[in-house]
């Protein structure tokens, strides 16, 4: 029996973060960066990963990306080596009565909450199941779902669908992939200061949490030992209305 375990060092480990031009995904590739870690960027708004590339240094690398796309998603994965981490970031949400939003609306959450989730992981299990064969670790998927994966919520059955989802996703892939030595998180934060909630038709809560909170607590979690793994945080700001 390890009494001593050692946890997972950073250093020169391969990720990829989806959702990479803004807000979370944003921080957490500066996050990453932080502890010596090579970052793929996924996003379809290359300008902003340009210019997060200059703050954080040339270990972040910008790739256009639309993660709904099988054939742009595809690319990525067949482009690279090795893949150690893997952030499925990327999502969205348009919130309005069920009656009141259009097919469009749930489209485009269903396919980018949850199909591109699929993809990205569909395409990366390969690369850790290989990196196990020959180094008995596989790698890190962290979901980033949501405190509406946890509670439905008037006006968001969209957005609870996906989020409800993801974690169901989450747990499946979890149990199916951590005999192959690959990790499976599930990240569910509540009210966070990001552009999230203007763009999807909310006020968002008066004291919400900051994004570099979300980031250290997934540095936390891809730290964690070997045999150790953390499969859900749940978190929320202490006192969101102030």
């Amino acid at each position: 029996m390890n009494l001593n375990p050692v946890n997972m060092n950073l250093n020169n480990k391969v990720a990829i973060v989806t959702g990479a031009s803004s807000g979370l995904g944003a921080e957490f590739s500066r996050s990453l960066v932080n502890h010596g870690v090579r970052v793929y960027g996924l996003a379809r708004r290359l300008d902003r990963m340009n210019s997060l590339q200059s703050e954080i240094g040339s270990e972040f690398i910008p790739i256009e990306c639309d993660v709904t796309d099988e054939e742009s998603v595809k690319d990525v994965f067949f482009g690279i080596e090795r893949l150690d981490i893997l952030i499925n970031n990327a999502g969205l949400g348009r919130f309005g009565t069920v009656d009141g939003q259009t097919k469009q609306d749930w489209d485009v959450q269903i396919e980018t909450n949850l199909t591109g989730v699929y993809l990205c992981t569909h395409y990366g299990v390969p690369l850790m199941k290989d990196q196990n064969q020959h180094t008995g670790f596989g790698g890190h998927i962290i979901n980033i779902a949501s405190v509406a994966g946890l509670v439905g919520n008037a006006n968001l059955s969209a957005y609870n669908t996906t989020k409800f989802g993801l974690r169901g996703f989450s747990e499946a892939t979890m149990k199916e992939l951590r005999s192959d030595g690959i990790k499976v998180s599930c990240i569910c934060p509540g009210s966070v200061e990001t552009e999230f909630a203007s763009v999807a038709g909310s006020k968002g809560a008066p004291n919400p949490m900051e994004a570099q909170d979300i980031a250290d607590t997934v540095i936390h979690v891809l730290q964690a030992p070997d045999n150790y793994l953390i499969s859900e945080v749940v978190m929320r700001p202490l006192r969101p209305r102030g």
